[in-house]
């Protein structure tokens, strides 16, 4: 069974570039890599095809791996026709969804010049999505307190003044937030606040 393990491996398989979009929420993902050529991403973002492209709607309505050959969706502003004229002539869309709280999904494109993708690459692909989709998942394990600090951080409060409202000392504020930064994997509780609404946790 193929697996793919990096960036690089992706970039190998999808030749003329991919998009990945990770545990998008509402309306933006908590991460994005686009590797797709920059005067299609020119193309697409001026002729505002997001809305009416049907790989991104394919990518909201199901869950799995199709070639873009195999999308019979309406594309009346010929996304998929003009993707071609810039190199992009077959294509792949993943997406997955672990039915979490917050309704989000990861999804991807890939695309090639010179031949469709074979099946077992596609699975690759939705597996190699899939893992990024996990690894991106919200954490468990912050406690009660560790979010409340953040919300506040969230409201703009500073250290003392969330230390006041939580009738604790400094030092256990800069210890919560600590600890929810690590959890986080974050630079900055800033950072971590806004990780933490994305995930709806606060």
């Amino acid at each position: 069974m193929r697996e793919l393990v990096s960036t690089d491996d992706v970039a190998e398989l999808a030749t003329k570039g991919y998009y990945l979009a990770l545990r998008v929420g509402f309306a933006f993902p908590l991460e994005e890599v686009n590797e797709l050529p920059p005067a299609w991403v020119e193309h697409y973002t001026t002729h505002r095809f997001m809305l009416h492209d049907p790989v991104i709607r394919w990518n909201y309505a199901n869950i799995g791996a199709i070639r873009w050959s195999e999308i019979t969706l309406d594309d009346p502003m010929r996304v998929l026709d003009q993707a071609q004229t810039f190199g992009l002539r077959y294509g792949a869309a993943v997406a997955c969804f672990d039915g979490d709280r917050g309704g989000q999904r990861s999804f991807g494109h890939f695309a090639r010049a010179d031949r469709e993708f074979e099946q077992d690459e596609i699975d690759a692909l939705y597996r190699y999505v899939e893992k990024l989709h996990r690894a991106k998942a919200p954490p468990t394990n912050l406690t009660a307190a560790e979010l409340e600090a953040l919300k506040m951080v969230m409201d703009g409060l500073r250290l003392k003044q969330i230390a006041h409202a939580l009738g604790v000392t400094e030092g256990a504020v800069k210890q919560r937030l600590k600890n929810a930064k690590t959890k986080l994997n974050a630079q900055t509780s800033a950072q971590a606040a806004a990780m933490v609404k994305e995930f709806n946790l606060i």
